[in-house]
């Protein structure tokens, strides 16, 4: 289990303004069950570990001992966004369900790989043969992973039960955060300038069917499919001015709820700038010709044809 290392507010790259009232709840740990046995002193101990600057501490104990809650009431004592790593996906779906019952009023979120199948490309040098890399991904865990990482940057009341696919890189939550879109009720905002936002974060218009990752505009009305709900947000306009928003269901198109603002994120935890973006295709295409170079002077043209067409599709 991982903590904060510093309490405090709701993180500056959300601005405050634009963060839940929810944001600042504080962890409320919900039980039949008060802490028993060497139940009070494990968590008297972790928990004056972490407010001391602890990195390191372990928990020793056997299977059944209440180890989970265990760690929910530290949790609760030490009132900060903690990661529950588990060594694998059916584990940490299990901690989660757990951690959910245990903290109804706070966010409890799954992360874990959306690979429902995966193969690496590969090459086969007797033969000649280049296999592509292959793969299905799992469009509810998907989903789950940006639920994930929008609770962190939107409420502080956030436990995340990841397995150990979170230790692989997923973007720079700095450019994440940055690109997000926000709209309140009463402000003025240019319909096109929407919808260019819109396309900048990755989200793709499809007037028909509204589905994850795609929103779609009928007159005055904007509705968008976040990559991390279930449900849509529907923004109306009264010329270019936000007249309402309001939580639908894609199905029904009902409104659910109704809000004073909302805030959108990427449709992608890779989102980048422009700036970025260029500038990393300027050193690729400089180490591409570095590499081509090198395999022409070994006389290997086969593979250097190979490389720069894998090279210049992937670019394109």
């Amino acid at each position: 289990m991982a903590v904060d290392p510093e309490p405090g507010p709701v993180s500056s790259e959300a601005s405050p303004d634009r963060v839940q009232p929810s944001a600042l709840r504080p962890f409320k740990m919900v039980s039949d069950y008060q802490p028993a046995g060497d139940q009070p002193a494990a968590i008297a101990a972790l928990a004056e570990g972490i407010n001391t600057g602890q990195r390191f501490q372990t928990l020793l104990g056997i299977t059944g001992s209440g180890k989970s809650a265990t760690m929910a009431w530290t949790i609760e004592q030490v009132q900060r966004p903690t990661l529950v790593l588990a060594p694998n996906k059916s584990l940490a779906a299990q901690l989660a369900n757990e951690f959910r019952e245990f903290f109804p009023e706070n966010r409890v979120e799954y992360f874990v790989s959306y690979y429902d199948y995966y193969q690496p490309e590969a090459y086969m040098a007797a033969s000649d043969t280049f296999i592509e890399k292959d793969s299905s991904v799992n469009d509810e865990i998907d989903r789950l992973r940006h639920a994930a990482t929008s609770a962190l940057l939107t409420r502080r009341d956030t436990i995340v039960v990841a397995s150990v696919s979170c230790i692989y890189g997923l973007g720079s939550p700095e450019e994440y955060s940055k690109r997000l879109f926000a709209a309140r009720v009463g402000e003025t905002i240019d319909q096109r300038e929407m919808l260019r936002r819109l396309v900048d974060l990755q989200y793709e218009r499809n007037d028909m069917n509204l589905v994850r990752g795609k929103f779609r505009v009928r007159g005055d009305i904007i509705e968008v499919h976040p990559a991390y709900e279930e449900t849509a947000v529907r923004i109306a306009l009264f010329g270019d001015e936000v007249e309402s928003i309001s939580v639908v269901d894609t199905l029904t198109g009902e409104r659910v709820q109704e809000l004073d603002e909302v805030v959108i994120f990427p449709n992608t935890h890779y989102a980048t700038s422009d700036e970025r973006l260029r500038d990393a295709i300027g050193r690729i295409e400089v180490e591409l010709q570095q590499r081509l170079a090198m395999f022409e002077r070994e006389g290997k043209l086969l593979e250097a044809q190979r490389l720069r067409m894998r090279t210049e599709y992937d670019l394109e």
